[in-house]
């Protein structure tokens, strides 16, 4: 098995990872939604687009 963020061999430690360092980076990806499956539901479809046109731009903090 290999790691599947590098394909560098796996430490038990970090597993299924090879360092600290991917699996931090595998992390990431949930966090920013890069994992995420999209949907095909045309009910869900419509409720991201009424999110979008009835609230506000939000200024970053």
């Amino acid at each position: 098995m290999s790691c599947p963020i590098c394909a560098g061999e796996i430490d038990q430690k970090y597993r299924p990872f090879c360092s600290r360092r991917c699996a931090d980076v595998d992390l990431a990806k949930w966090f920013s939604g890069a994992y995420a499956t999209p949907s095909q539901d045309p009910e869900d479809l419509e409720k991201a687009i009424d999110a979008l046109e009835n609230d506000p731009p939000k200024k970053p903090h």
